[in-house]
């Protein structure tokens, strides 16, 4: 998270400059911005290896063309400078990428959509204020992150956006290792995959070089414990992420922000998964996904080896990750809770094969506002691993997530994420779960007399509303009517409890306590 108020000022500064200048489409925006924020980056880089050239009193060799230099291009004249990007920088750009990548692949078509020269020039000039060569790639990444998350207020768009302490929580219960394919099957922005790439790199770093900010989020993830196959596995053969935006915006942004991140070989294509042309099976030990929840998916195209039975992408979507998982492979997927509920043949078959040719790990139910604003919709995390059966399902009912579950999503106390986690892998030690049932078996006998307390106020407001109606009832007949709020506030051992004119009773209780157990 970019927690640096300069850094996000001069952000919202440069996004508000975008939007004046007729970028107002959220992903033209963002996506024109990775270009420039790329092209920046370049030239530190080139300017870093000439000073330790200069240091070490030797000859220096440039890798980048003078004239694609922004050095050189930023003090023309507006209109000139324009110019040179459209027809000398932009066009060189596009080649950059490794042969094979996505990068190299989506960005032949790319189009440099900032046709203002003032705004061109503006626009690096905010960014060369932001220092990037002086920042750490975690918070270049982060800063990254925080230009995604503009996507949040962007109507539509916002389905490419899943909370990244979420995904943070996902990969961190899944635990993917250096030598695991990985994939998310749906992948928008390639969040899943950058941190699953973090992930391992944290777990592989010397503990004297990892630090960790206010928000528990690591930092200086180096990898230094992996070995060199390790490494070049990661950069060329472990992330892998498919999407089927058409327009290519999202492919071209998904691959910069794995770039932006530290993997050099992005491997994020277009391809409609649950189409016949996507046939991948056991090519994953690990799938990390939110894939979109949609009734739209065109039954003509669906894979033959999926059920036909539902245009329910949600349902399609598990049944292929089944099918792209190895066997022994490992799932966290985002469901709408219609998954665990349904009552369709559909569902029914789903739940029945996940529970019983597969292991379903744990459920976690979210709160309704994980996804605000642009969702309201309840969701679950699944987990689950392919192959055996299932003996035992770890649930646990998440109440809060660190943040309000309004529009604003405002930062909380209350995060029962830290103890999903702490429960989760404790999950099976006998010792952690005894004093777990310990405690629940403490809160139920704090909680029996205020749940006594509850029922004795409750049949007092049935007498009283029965009483109330009856005596309306008689005084309606004279004419006259008994004025609102007439009734009495209650007393009870724990405070005064008072009834309104609408039925309603408020009680002095204690805040409920989210519990983890095995089914």
């Amino acid at each position: 998270m970019l927690t640096d108020p300069k850094l996000r000022s001069q952000v919202d500064q440069l996004w508000d400059k975008l939007w004046t200048g007729g970028l107002t489409n959220p992903l033209d925006a963002i996506e024109q911005l990775s270009y420039l924020i790329f092209l920046k980056r370049l030239d530190d880089e080139e300017d870093r290896r000439e000073r330790q050239a200069q240091r070490r009193g030797q000859p220096y060799q440039p890798r980048l063309p003078e004239d694609k230099r922004g050095r050189h291009w930023i003090h023309f004249q507006a209109t000139q400078a324009l110019e040179h990007v459209k027809s000398q920088v932009f066009p060189w750009f596009r080649n950059l990428g490794q042969a094979g990548s996505s990068f190299e692949r989506y960005m032949q078509n790319a189009e440099f959509k900032i046709n203002k020269a003032s705004l061109l020039i503006e626009a690096c000039k905010m960014i060369d204020q932001m220092e990037l060569s002086a920042q750490n790639q975690d918070v270049q990444g982060d800063l990254y992150e925080y230009l995604l998350s503009k996507l949040n207020t962007a109507g539509r768009n916002g389905q490419f956006r899943t909370p990244r302490h979420i995904i943070r929580m996902m990969v961190k219960m899944i635990d993917p290792q250096p030598n695991e394919r990985i994939g998310d099957l749906a992948a928008g922005t390639c969040g899943f995959l950058v941190n699953a790439y973090q992930h391992i790199l944290e777990q592989h770093t010397s503990p004297d070089i990892l630090s960790y900010d206010a928000q528990g989020e690591p930092h200086n993830l180096v990898g230094d414990l992996l070995s060199a196959e390790q490494r070049a596995f990661l950069q060329n053969g472990a992330l892998r992420g498919y999407d089927n935006d058409s327009g290519m915006t999202m492919l071209r942004i998904g691959s910069m922000n794995l770039m932006l991140h530290g993997v050099d070989y992005p491997q994020f294509y277009y391809t409609d998964t649950l189409s016949k042309g996507y046939n991948e099976s056991r090519a994953y030990d690990v799938i990390l996904m939110n894939p979109p929840f949609t009734d739209a998916v065109d039954k003509g195209d669906v894979s033959d080896t999926l059920p036909g039975d539902t245009r329910k992408s949600e349902l399609l979507f598990v049944h292929l990750i089944l099918r792209a998982l190895d066997m022994g492979g490992r799932c966290a997927v985002i469901v709408p809770d219609g998954v665990l509920f349904g009552s369709s043949n559909a569902h029914l078959n789903l739940r029945k094969k996940l529970v019983e040719e597969n292991r379903l790990d744990g459920v976690i139910s979210m709160p309704g506002g994980v996804f605000k604003p642009y969702a309201g919709v309840s969701t679950a995390v699944l987990l689950f691993t392919r192959g055996a059966t299932t003996e035992r399902i770890w649930f646990y009912d998440m109440a809060h997530d660190g943040f309000s579950l309004d529009d604003k999503r405002q930062p909380i106390a209350d995060n029962d994420i830290p103890d999903i986690l702490a429960c989760w892998r404790n999950r099976h030690n006998p010792d952690f779960q005894a004093e777990r049932q310990a405690r629940i078996a403490h809160l139920k006998a704090e909680l029996a007399p205020l749940k006594a307390d509850r029922l004795a106020h409750q049949a007092e407001i049935n007498r009283l509303t029965f009483e109330s109606a009856i005596a309306n009832e008689d005084l309606t007949g004279l004419g006259i009517v008994r004025p609102q709020g007439f009734l009495k506030p209650l007393r009870s051992a724990q405070g005064t409890s008072t009834i309104s004119a609408g039925g309603r009773i408020r009680l002095p209780i204690k805040k409920r306590s989210s519990v983890c157990y095995g089914i």
